[in-house]
Parts: C-alpha cells; sequence; structure tokens
C-alpha cells in the first residue's frame, strides 16, 4: 500500500491525465496518504464529479499552485454533497487552491484537531442565489482552526462558518455575496481580525443556537475588521435561521456572551451597523432546557460608524420591527439592542450586574437605542449613558 501511495506521487496529479483519471488517482492519493505526507495539485481547472474525501489521517497538507492557478470544480456533481469533506483528522492543511460550485457545503471539516485553510477560495460562479451551498468553508466540531486569507463567495448561508469549535482565528479574508460573509456560531474563543465583509446580507454574525451539541459560545474578539455595505437582499433558502437577517446588517449578535467589538470600520448599512438581540426577537420557540437565549458581556468600542441617512428596506421581519414598531424615520442608530433582561442576572435595580451588562462607548458617529422588545416596543430609548459602561473584566486571557 505505502508503494502504491508513493507510485502516486511519483506521476502526480497534473492535467496531463483525463479528467475522470484525476479524480481517481486524487481520490486514491487521500485515501492511501500516509501520516506527514504532502499532497500537491499541479495548475489547473479539473472537473470533480463526487465528493472527495479524507479520514482518520494525521499531519497531511493538500496544497495547490495558488489561488486560481488550481481550481476543483463540482459544477457537474453527480454524487456526494460536499466538494471536499474531512473527518476525523489532526494537524490538516489545505492551501493555495479554488474549489467551486459543489451541491451542498464546499469544504466541510469536522472532528479535526488543529486545521488550516490558508489561501483558499471557495465560491458559487454563478452569483447569490438560493441553489447554492450553505456554507463555503466549514469547519464544525473541531478545535485549533485557522482561516487565513481565504476568500468566500455566494453562500446561501454563511461563507466563512465556525460552528461547535474552540480556539479559532480567522484573518486576512474576503467575504462577499453570501447570505452572512462571517460567521461564529455556539463556538468557543475565537479571534477575528483584519477580514474585509461587504455586499453580502449580514457582514458578520456571531451566534448561539439551541439544539446544537456544544450549547454556549463565547468569549469572541472582533476587531480591525472593514465591515461594508453589506446590503444584499438575503438569499437563503426558506426556514433557515439566518433567512431572518435583514439587509442592510453589518454585524449581529445573537444569544452569545462575551463579545467584545472594537476597532471595526462599519460602514454603509442600510439597516443597522450593529445588532445585539435575544433568540426571543427571532419569533421561534425555544424547546432546548439547556439553552441560554441571551446576549450577555457585550462591549461595542472604538469602531467607526458611517451611514447615509434612509429608511431602513422593508425586507423580513426585523426590518419590519423597525420599520413599523420602532419608527426610526431616517435616522437609524448605528447600534440597536433588544432590551430584553434575563431576571436571574439583574441586581435590585432590575438591571443587568455589572458583568453581564451590554456596552457601547467611545465609538466615532456612535448612535445607539434600546428597542425594549421585552414590552412590545412601548418605550424605546435612544439614551447613550443607558449603554455607557465598560467591562470590569479581561478576556484576552482567555485565548
Amino acid at each position: 500500500m505505502k508503494y502504491l501511495s508513493i507510485f502516486l506521487l511519483f506521476i502526480g496529479l497534473s492535467p496531463v491525465m483525463g479528467q475522470a483519471q484525476f479524480e481517481k488517482a486524487l481520490q486514491t492519493r487521500l485515501i492511501l496518504a500516509s501520516d506527514g505526507d504532502l499532497i500537491e495539485l499541479e495548475s489547473g481547472n479539473f472537473q470533480i464529479s463526487g465528493s472527495l474525501s479524507l479520514e482518520g489521517k494525521k499531519k497531511i497538507t493538500i496544497r495547490g499552485k495558488g489561488m486560481d492557478k488550481t481550481v476543483l470544480s463540482f459544477k457537474d456533481q453527480q454524487t456526494g454533497a460536499e466538494g471536499i469533506k474531512i473527518t476525523n483528522c489532526e494537524n490538516i492543511v489545505l492551501e493555495d487552491l479554488t474549489v467551486q460550485d459543489s451541491k451542498g457545503d464546499l469544504i466541510k471539516t469536522m472532528h479535526v484537531k488543529d486545521i488550516t485553510f490558508r489561501r483558499i477560495k471557495a465560491e458559487w460562479t454563478g452569483g447569490p442565489k438560493s441553489q447554492n451551498g450553505s456554507y463555503a468553508l466549514y469547519p464544525v466540531l473541531c478545535t485549533n482552526i485557522l482561516i487565513d486569507s481565504c476568500i468566500a463567495i455566494g453562500a446561501s448561508d454563511a461563507g466563512i462558518y465556525v460552528g461547535q469549535s474552540q480556539h479559532i482565528e480567522v484573518k486576512n479574508c474576503t467575504a462577499y455575496q453570501n447570505v452572512a460573509g462571517i460567521e461564529i456560531e455556539n463556538s468557543l474563543y475565537a479571534d477575528v481580525h483584519h477580514n474585509h465583509a461587504y455586499g453580502n446580507t449580514g457582514g458578520i454574525l456571531v451566534f448561539d443556537l439551541p439544539d446544537l451539541i456544544q450549547k454556549k459560545g463565547g468569549f469572541v474578539k472582533v476587531h480591525n475588521n472593514l465591515i461594508e455595505a453589506n446590503n444584499q437582499s438575503n438569499f437563503a433558502p426558506k426556514g433557515n435561521i439566518v433567512g431572518k437577517v435583514p439587509k442592510g446588517t453589518g454585524m449581529l449578535i445573537l444569544a452569545t456572551s462575551n463579545v467584545d467589538i472594537y476597532d471595526n470600520k462599519i460602514l454603509n448599512h442600510q439597516t443597522v451597523g450593529v445588532g445585539i438581540i435575544s433568540y426571543f426577537m427571532s419569533e421561534i420557540a425555544i424547546k432546548d432546557k439547556e439553552y441560554d437565549p441571551y446576549p450577555t458581556a457585550i462591549s461595542v468600542f472604538n469602531n467607526t460608524f458611517e451611514r447615509r441617512l434612509g429608511r431602513v428596506p422593508l425586507e423580513g421581519r426585523f426590518a419590519q420591527i423597525y420599520r413599523f414598531k420602532l419608527r426610526f424615520g431616517r435616522n437609524v442608530p448605528h447600534v440597536v439592542y433588544d432590551g430584553i433582561l434575563d431576571s436571574a442576572r439583574c441586581g435590585s435595580d432590575g438591571q443587568y450586574l455589572p458583568q453581564h451588562r451590554i456596552c457601547v462607548h467611545h465609538n466615532i458617529n456612535q448612535s445607539v437605542a434600546n428597542m425594549d422588545a421585552e414590552h412590545d416596543f412601548k418605550n424605546v430609548r435612544r439614551n447613550p449613558a443607558e449603554l455607557d459602561c465598560v467591562q470590569e473584566y479581561v478576556k484576552s486571557n482567555q485565548f
């Protein structure tokens, strides 16, 4: 078996082969790979008809000749859902290639310890539409994740999505024409920085959702990103939670705790710069008894906000709340908080104890609103002093 692996490496994986021969050789190489192997792909546009899979390996690097030079296209995929699926592995590196047009997720990694995506483009080439797969880059139930200098385009859920994982860094990436550009969901210790999210429905989302294996995410830092003009109409398939994100959302924090948002440029969003909401705003019944639906310990500071005056577009339930319940008119605040409190976290004054507070301070062009959603939006407040606080603990030591 080792001899066959060496033989396949010797003959190479090159465009001189026929497409079917290349696909078979590549999948065989993935199956027979020995721990520590480097699998190199030559330049070319390769048509792949079925999912490629790697399972139970250690210290494997899959390397192309460069983004847009080595292209794996699943446009005519006949079998499987994902383009590339990697499971139960350790120390895996994917770098310098493009993956396109799979039926489902483009690259999914599951139960992988130490996974690196570097200079990967993952895209659906036909523009934004609900028939595109859900996720472009999709590590789930993984630990020690690095996503560096990648590009994600056209996902009907999230371009770069990290779910139920721990110890994550997403940096120097670009995400556009997705429903969500970058999403961190039910994950712990994530550092999202120096990315560019534009032209999505929502730029960056940090969500905690019920009914998942890893119940509570948090300790997320989102900083030094350019988040601009995420005004794409939502094209998520019906019934998807991300389908509730209104077009024109810079960032949305849903039911997560211990999130720092700082030193970002959050520009030109038609609906909201940063939204901080509980799961109750989804209007979906909660059946998971272990689920915590409240956002707590959120800090929004040192960001730059810009937005032209204008009414919120009337697309989706959240936008309708803005237009008909809150009546912001053309002067829409940059930071909006639903104001729904967990009584167990409140002091005698009925407000959150200091360690649980939502804090918004020292932002350029700052404007805020507490929607008072708990009381049917009857007492909407735009007093910045309400949210002017500084968290009294240091979270950086959690990373």
